[in-house]
């Protein structure tokens, strides 16, 4: 296997739509996708799109551990670690949720995004399985964020309020700002 170098934002490959695949089963797309996987664990991340990877095609793999879920969540919160190749989605639900995202090929930045909280994926496995499944919570998030980046949609393209930017290591001060906002609220 090979760690891959994941493409930061400005390159042009993350605003491209990438390509189906005519044959998610093949050996390209496998190696692909264990590629995919090794690199994403080395980066600490939980979801990867091909086109991170400067591979323009729609590829992602992701897992949604149970330690990123709300207490008490349902089972589709969860998602153990999954690759699936031409995936697509849809909302269950009118409910939009903000939550913040961060992406390996923003490094350092983390944002408020507004995701549907529930929806409903379909694509195909590398070993040609049809995979079919509902998720809600942070497993719903990293989809929809995944599949964004197969449209070259990147998580700062679907924000409403740039205010709700800001680096990674400076979140405990927004975090606590936001705190006293709400106590001298009320």
């Amino acid at each position: 296997m090979t760690l891959l170098k994941i493409a930061r934002m400005g390159h042009p490959v993350l605003l491209e739509r990438a390509e189906p695949v005519a044959d998610p089963t093949s050996r390209e797309i496998r190696r692909l996708v264990a590629d995919m996987v090794e690199t994403m664990e080395d980066a600490r991340g939980v979801g990867l799109a091909a086109p991170q990877v400067h591979i323009g095609r729609r590829v992602i793999v992701f897992r949604a551990p149970a330690e990123r879920a709300e207490e008490g969540a349902a089972p589709e919160a969860e998602a153990p670690l999954t690759a699936l190749v031409n995936p697509e989605f849809e909302p269950v639900g009118d409910d939009i949720e903000l939550g913040w995202e961060g992406c390996l090929s923003i490094p350092g930045l983390t944002g408020a995004v507004p995701r549907h909280a529930r929806i409903r994926y379909r694509g195909t496995s590398p070993d040609g399985r049809a995979v079919e499944r509902e998720a809600r919570g942070f497993h719903a998030r990293v989809v929809q964020h995944e599949i964004d980046h197969l449209d070259g949609i990147l998580y700062t393209m679907r924000m409403d309020d740039l205010g709700m930017l800001c680096f990674s290591d400076e979140m405990h001060h927004f975090a606590e700002a936001a705190r006293e906002r709400a106590k001298a609220a009320g």
